[in-house]
């Protein structure tokens, strides 16, 4: 996407004026945060003086974290300590001339820094203030940390990710640190609608245990609905098949044909229109409870062709499937390109990266990226000039990708 692209003329974003201090490392809180930003809000990145943590994790380009640059596009940074009385003040004043506070340490820690949400919020009424946490702002477990890791064992998705019998796995995205992120900005942008109508904020609490079991809604109606934990199945499904990965000549690939039209376009595909009538197959569920057995047959007429072969023929069947993609592969997909999500990205260093951008568009027009991510400290001059000055004096920045 190039230059003209980007500054193509534009509606206001829907939360331009919003203002967000963030104070946050890693990963649930940041991607919190950059979502926000993507939509238009002003970030206000409160950083110790060692930065994010997030800032030593590799891959490094120009000595600059490019995973942390990938959480942290649109944002501003300026380094407090805030166990200092002098920087502490400056994020009082900071949080009070902002609409957000976004945060995500152990619960208490901001309440014994004297900016906690009944702190700030007895000042300042419409103040929304989002606290995201491993476990929650109260009960037994809400003073211990966590990790995307402990959460996905904790929250059950590691007992239904991997092979039957195989050894736990974690999913290889981080699932539990971004659907925190994701609920947080949703949270927030609602919070945003009540206090524009002239309500009063709130404190929004985002526990990651919690997050990460409303997105198993699946699993937990099955086990409310058996009384049987689910199991992993690897790539399969517990109600449908053919639903899973199965193995070409050259690799494998996916296929899902979850109901009996479809399942007739895949023995249409192997040429064995007969075998939708074998009685161990008939019905979705038929199928579902045999899908062992229908994987074997099935791997038995794909091990003849390339996957290319089949995917082409599955296409031209209307049966939905796909190859095993990896990232470069995925990046690659002429899809990604039509939609612009994949642009350039301008480091502190000058030195250009690509990221993916949201993938959101509003009224056919992508959003925009407003500047790259920010140096450690890199806007103390302009963000103290909003405690000079007032929540007026910093505007969002339009800064150049390339």
């Amino acid at each position: 996407m190039d230059n003209a692209t980007m500054h193509i003329s534009r509606p206001p974003l829907p939360l331009n004026g919003v203002r967000v201090v963030e104070i946050c490392n890693v990963a649930a809180g940041p991607f919190c945060g950059m979502l926000l930003a993507d939509m238009g809000a002003e970030i206000v990145k409160i950083e110790l003086p060692s930065g994010d943590m997030l800032r030593q994790w590799p891959p490094h380009t120009d000595g600059f974290s490019e995973n942390f640059a990938s959480l942290n596009r649109g944002k501003r940074s300026i380094a407090l300590d805030l166990k200092h009385d002098d920087d502490r003040a400056i994020a009082r004043d900071l949080i009070l001339e902002s609409d957000v506070v976004l945060e995500n340490n152990r619960p208490g820690a901001m309440d014994r820094l004297g900016l906690g949400y009944r702190a700030m919020a007895g000042q300042r009424p419409s103040l929304i203030y989002c606290s995201i946490s491993a476990f929650g702002q109260s009960g037994p477990r809400s003073a211990e940390g966590g990790f995307d890791v402990t959460v996905q064992a904790a929250s059950g998705i590691m007992s239904v990710t991997g092979e039957p019998g195989g050894v736990p796995v974690k999913c290889g995205v981080p699932v539990a640190d971004f659907t925190a992120g994701l609920y947080g900005a949703y949270a927030i942008c609602a919070a945003l609608v009540r206090v524009r109508a002239g309500g009063e904020g709130g404190h929004i609490a985002i526990p990651m245990l919690g997050t990460s079991l409303a997105i198993g809604a699946l699993q937990t109606s099955e086990f409310f609905g058996t009384g049987t934990d689910p199991m992993p199945l690897g790539s399969a499904h517990p109600r449908n098949a053919p639903y899973q990965a199965y193995k070409a000549a050259d690799r494998f690939f996916v296929i899902a044909a979850g109901n009996d039209k479809l399942w007739r376009g895949v023995c249409d595909v192997i040429g064995t229109p007969d075998l939708a009538a074998d009685p161990r197959f008939l019905t979705v569920a038929d199928r579902a409870a045999n899908q062992v057995s229908l994987a074997d047959t099935l791997n038995g007429s794909f091990g003849a062709r390339t996957a290319a072969y089949w995917l082409e023929a599955c296409a031209a069947a209307g049966v939905p499937a796909s190859p095993i993609n990896t990232y470069s592969e995925a990046l690659a997909d002429p899809q990604v390109a039509h939609a612009g999500w994949m642009v350039p990205l301008r480091l502190p260093s000058g030195a250009m990266t690509r990221t993916f951008a949201s993938p959101v568009h509003i009224s056919g027009v992508a959003l925009p990226i407003s500047k790259g991510p920010p140096a450690l400290d890199a806007d103390r001059d302009a963000i103290l000039a909003i405690v000079r000055a007032g929540p007026d004096e910093l505007q969002p920045a339009t800064e150049a990708l390339s």
